[in-house]
């Protein structure tokens, strides 16, 4: 009977992951169908980006983020939460800045609103003030700014939000070793670190509201968002 009660007490939640196909989401898809209080749902542009999910385990929804908002509405319709790990990448012009990183974040927070997700995880630029705008180098400036209006489209909603600002990124191997503030000195943090934040971050109501910086340092993801 113990074990019954303690098993219908377990919280499951089920993950959109928006851009899973990207380096941080893959990894972040593979971590929470590992988890046994959590499940993924892989949002992918191409079918044939589908094989790794399903190999996982993963529910997966096939929508190009430039779509319209009821597409991605469709895709979130049976989640908890959503995560935005969607990226132009750096070799996009302006352009595709625009549609992905800008409207493509804005109409997925739309798309959360509309199927009654209150929970959103939005992955950002390390900094996004006006102040890192005027900053930034004339190439990155655009990102930069995009990224600004996503996360202040997000604040002035009344969803659930974190938004996660990492460092600069590498595709070096995790070693759960991360700093974790409000604010921290500039850095780099592995992909695979950024998803583990991630991770931890879904499972913490106390991140709510919250936004922080993330690069290495010297204690793990678990240890980092249960101290904010």
């Amino acid at each position: 009977m113990g074990n019954r009660i303690k098993e219908e007490r377990v919280k499951f939640v089920k993950v959109l992951v928006v851009g899973a196909n990207g380096q941080i989401g893959k990894h972040l898809v593979k971590f929470i169908q590992e988890d046994e209080q959590l499940e993924a749902k892989a949002m992918i542009r191409k079918q044939e980006q589908a094989n790794y999910f399903n190999e996982l385990g993963a529910e997966v929804a096939v929508v190009d983020l430039e779509s319209d908002i009821q597409d991605i509405a469709e895709a979130a319709k049976d989640v908890d939460a959503v995560v935005f790990t969607a990226g132009s990448g750096p070799h996009t012009g302006k352009d595709k800045t625009i549609m992905i990183d800008l409207d493509g974040a804005v109409k997925t927070i739309e798309a959360a609103k509309k199927a009654n997700v209150k929970r959103f995880v939005m992955i950002s630029s390390f900094a996004t003030s006006r102040e890192a705008i005027q900053q930034a180098p004339e190439n990155f400036a655009p990102y930069v700014a995009a990224k600004h209006y996503a996360d202040e489209w997000l604040r002035a909603t009344d969803l659930d939000y974190t938004i996660i600002h990492p460092g600069a990124l590498t595709n070096d191997s995790g070693k759960d070793q991360v700093q974790v503030a409000e604010q921290v000195d500039r850095g780099q943090v592995p992909r695979e670190d950024v998803a583990r934040v991630i991770l931890e971050t879904l499972k913490q109501d106390a991140t709510i509201g919250k936004a922080y910086q993330v690069v290495e340092g010297n204690t793990s993801a678990k240890e980092a968002i249960d101290s904010l």
